[in-house]
C-alpha cells in the first residue's frame, strides 16, 4: 500500500500579493515617520486662529532637573518657582516634557528656553515648544493628565 501525495500544486498567488502589499505599505509608513516626512504626533497641530480659537490663558514655563530628581517648574518670564515634582511622581508631567526636550537635543537647542501652556477658550489646553514648532494638545491624555498641566496656570485663569 502506497499512500503517495502530490505536493506541487500550486499556491493561490493573489492572497499572498495582497499581504506582501500590506507589508511594504507598513515598511514605507514607518519609515516615513521616522525619516520625519510625516509627522509623529497623534493630534495635527492646527492653527487656533484659523480656527478662531482664541487664547484665554497663556503661561510661559521652563522644566529642569534637580540633582535629587525632583522636576522644578519655573515660570518662564519670572523666574518664579511654581511647583517642584517630587521624584517618583509627576510621571505624565515627566513623559511630556521629556519628548519635547529630546526633539529640542536632537535640534541642538537650550532646554532651558521656556515652553508655553495655553488654555484656549474652547477649553483645550496645549503645550508647545516656540523654538521647534511642536504642541502636545493636553486634553487627547485624559481629564486627569490634562488637570496636572491646567494647574500650571495661574491661579486667576485655571
Amino acid at each position: 500500500m502506497s499512500l503517495h501525495h502530490d505536493h506541487a500544486e500550486p499556491s493561490p498567488k493573489a492572497p499572498l500579493l495582497v499581504i506582501a502589499a500590506i507589508a511594504a505599505l507598513s515598511l514605507a509608513l514607518a519609515a516615513s515617520a521616522s525619516f520625519g516626512l510625516v509627522e509623529r504626533d497623534a493630534v495635527p497641530n492646527v492653527s487656533r486662529a484659523a480656527a478662531g480659537t482664541q487664547a484665554n490663558a497663556i503661561r510661559s514655563l521652563t522644566f529642569a532637573d534637580a540633582p535629587d530628581g525632583a522636576v522644578l517648574i519655573d515660570d518662564g518670564t519670572t523666574g518664579e518657582r511654581i511647583v517642584r515634582v517630587e521624584p517618583g511622581t509627576g510621571g505624565f508631567i515627566r513623559s511630556t516634557v521629556r519628548s519635547l526636550v529630546h526633539i529640542r537635543r536632537s535640534q541642538g537647542i537650550s532646554a532651558r528656553t521656556p515652553f508655553t501652556l495655553t488654555r484656549w477658550d474652547d477649553g483645550s489646553l496645549t503645550l508647545s515648544d516656540p523654538t521647534t514648532g511642536r504642541a502636545l494638545e493636553l486634553g487627547g491624555f485624559g481629564d486627569d493628565n490634562r488637570a496636572v498641566f491646567a494647574a500650571l496656570l495661574p491661579e486667576e485663569a485655571a
